[in-house]
């Protein structure tokens, strides 16, 4: 099948003869740094990428998103896909089990239960129905453009993630694992200054509350707060109709300012990243009266790795990223990457107040079923977090930073050291540190206790600190630093489902 890239008539061959079947919509402009055309190589053989779809979905709970998959036709003729994962990429392939496909049991397997297929465990990650929004180039296979289908993903243990369409005759099923774009060495894509050129020219829009210009400038961005009203605009079903938008208010503003760049290392890779997103998140009350816990979470984009989550709670800082695969359970502890993990909380976290932009459509009051799992002994930096929205399980792996270390890769003055400090240090044997350490825990354990009361009366806080405090005015924005529990492991991963 073809795209014709000036009428978008959509081609079939029939031996040699072409048949028009339709129109291809257009295509999302997601700015992803790919570009029919490359060439890169995986494993060692070479590619190029030749065509690509657009897929639209809708989950159990009537959550909507998108995602993209390249068709990578390879010099031997064989054809993958790479498509996007969590903000990351796979590279996967048609897969033929030995073995029939327990339909009847995956149909009625529940979200994160493990499934036997061809003799390895799967766990179901995913069940959406999804479309064909639009197509570009040349396609190994005739996609049904007429009406939606299911689409299930599994993960296992080896990393790896599994695509079944369980309707189509015969079932399509695709395995894959993460890659990293600049493993690809891909050539012929274009250059970051060029993507931004092309940004400011594709998707300047007004904000529909205030009038105020926006230009997105995020590969995916599905959702951006203006920069005066703060209203929270969905465009993920493109820009040519009417945006919807709710508006929110807040006196406060992220420690990290939007768009400041730092060098952190994610995976084990030192690289720039940009602060594109930020939100504020609780965990939500069974009661009006019942203690919450806050947080902070940074939305971190590299072009070439994609999106990471850093992560501000009372005990401290953390840098996530979401995983392909699941841990292994044995017993009641995990495995990961040969490391074991032991559970720490489990919370339903909402989301209360954004702003910049997100791959993913954000709704106001969001909530996820979330779990943390620590590391043990020597690994008890390692982070692990399991998050359910709707009919999606997402993981995330990481591990904590140090407030000094997020303040010397973002470049933040050393007098700011008291707004990012969360854990408390060792104390000193020398009593004039001592003292003063034991009076700076004092005070942060006050402030924590202030932060974390439920409701809105602030008198309490006016009185000790003053109107004008930022203590009082943080207890009365309903946010704050966070507690130890509570979003300390991991992002909001709503959204960035793969096929």
């Amino acid at each position: 099948m073809a795209v014709c890239s000036f009428c978008k008539s959509t081609l079939v061959r029939d031996g040699d003869a072409l048949r028009r079947i339709g129109q291809s919509a257009e295509l999302f402009d997601d700015h992803s740094p790919l570009a029919l055309g490359a060439r890169g190589q995986h494993q060692g053989l070479a590619f190029t990428l030749i065509g690509r779809l657009q897929f639209a979905y809708r989950d159990a709970e009537g959550e909507e998103g998108r995602w993209t998959e390249w068709h990578a036709l390879f010099d031997s003729g064989r054809s993958g896909t790479l498509s996007e994962d969590n903000g990351a990429y796979v590279m996967s392939f048609d897969w033929r089990p030995s073995r029939l496909l327990p339909m009847v049991e995956l149909a009625s397997s529940l979200i994160g239960q493990s499934v036997i297929i061809d003799s390895q465990p799967w766990v179901l990650s995913s069940r959406v129905q999804a479309r064909v929004h639009a197509a570009e180039g040349e396609l190994a296979l005739k996609p049904d453009l007429s009406k939606a289908f299911a689409v299930l993903e599994l993960r296992n243990t080896a990393g790896e993630v599994l695509s079944v369409e369980p309707d189509a005759q015969p079932p399509r099923l695709d395995v894959g694992r993460s890659v990293q774009l600049a493993d690809l060495r891909l050539s012929g894509i274009p250059d970051a200054k060029q993507a931004s050129e092309g940004q400011l020219k594709a998707k300047g829009i007004e904000c529909p509350n205030c009038g105020t210009s926006l230009t997105p400038s995020l590969d995916s961005a599905q959702s951006i707060v203006c920069t005066s009203c703060h209203s929270v605009i969905d465009i993920s079903k493109g820009l040519g109709g009417d945006l919807a938008y709710y508006r929110q208010d807040n006196m406060l503003e992220p420690l990290i300012p939007l768009g400041k760049v730092g060098r952190l290392k994610v995976d084990g890779r030192p690289d720039s990243w940009q602060v594109v997103g930020y939100q504020e998140r609780c965990e939500a009350p069974d009661g009006p009266r019942e203690e919450q816990a806050f947080w902070r979470e940074y939305l971190l984009y590299n072009r070439m790795q994609g999106f990471a989550f850093l992560v501000d709670a009372q005990d401290g800082w953390s840098i996530v990223r979401p995983v392909t695969g699941v841990p292994a359970v044995k017993g009641d502890k995990l495995v990961y990457q040969g490391k074991t993990f032991r559970q720490r909380y489990t919370y339903t976290a909402m989301t209360t107040y954004v702003l910049g932009e997100f791959y993913w459509p954000v709704r106001k009051n969001q909530r996820s079923l979330n779990s943390d799992y620590a590391g043990m002994g020597s690994d008890s930096r390692l982070l692990l977090n399991r998050e359910q929205t709707g009919s999606e399980i997402t993981w995330s792996f990481g591990e904590t930073l140090e407030a000094r270390a997020v303040m010397q890769a973002f470049g933040i003055a050393p007098q700011q050291v008291g707004a990012f400090k969360r854990d408390a240090m060792p104390i000193s044997v020398e009593p004039k540190k001592w003292m003063t350490q034991l009076m700076w825990i004092v005070f942060f354990l006050a402030i924590v206790w202030l932060m974390n009361r439920c409701d809105d009366d602030c008198s309490d806080v006016r009185e000790n600190y003053g109107q004008y405090s930022s203590e009082y005015q943080q207890c009365s924005a309903n946010q704050g630093g966070g507690s130890s529990h509570g979003g300390s492991y991991g992002g909001y991963n709503s959204g960035g489902f793969h096929k």
